[in-house]
């Protein structure tokens, strides 16, 4: 009977996290979040992709990890300094980890490593007006 308690404790906090979870994903999408996956250090071999939804935040853009325990954002690119170095379309299995129809912006944050972000067309467009609304006299320099 006492293993009985136990596994029913476990299954009812497992049902909690799951609920709490989808509770988080759906109220961020509600507040403006888009779907975007993000890959610190590309030039690593065995980097992967991290899925994840991006909110605006004046001049930051804020990444939250899908599975991760943390209330606030796991990484924050702030508008001053960061510059798109390279754009192109998912390679091989990139595509099954990435969201569907993602472009791949290579972006180089003014202190840091590059990093990659991947989204669908609907979020590009944001990103890309979010980016290039910076205040006047800022240049914005972008890959081609």
């Amino acid at each position: 009977m006492d293993a009985a308690i136990v596994v029913s404790a476990l299954l009812l906090v497992l049902l909690v996290f799951a609920l709490w979870y989808g509770l988080r994903w759906v109220a961020m999408r509600r507040r403006g979040g888009v779907s975007v996956a993000l890959r610190w250090d590309p030039d690593r071999e065995r980097s992967g992709w991290h899925l994840g939804i991006a909110r605006y935040h004046g001049e930051q853009f804020l990444w939250y990890r899908v599975w991760s325990l943390r209330s606030g954002p796991d990484r924050v690119l702030g508008r001053e300094g960061l510059e798109i170095a390279d754009r192109r379309d998912p390679i091989g299995t990139e595509s099954y980890a990435v969201p569907s129809g993602s472009t791949v912006l290579r972006c180089q944050p003014a202190h840091g490593e590059p990093i990659e972000v991947a989204m669908g067309p609907d979020a590009l467009t944001g990103f890309l007006s979010w980016l290039e609304s910076a205040p006047p006299g800022r240049r914005i320099r972008r890959a081609s």
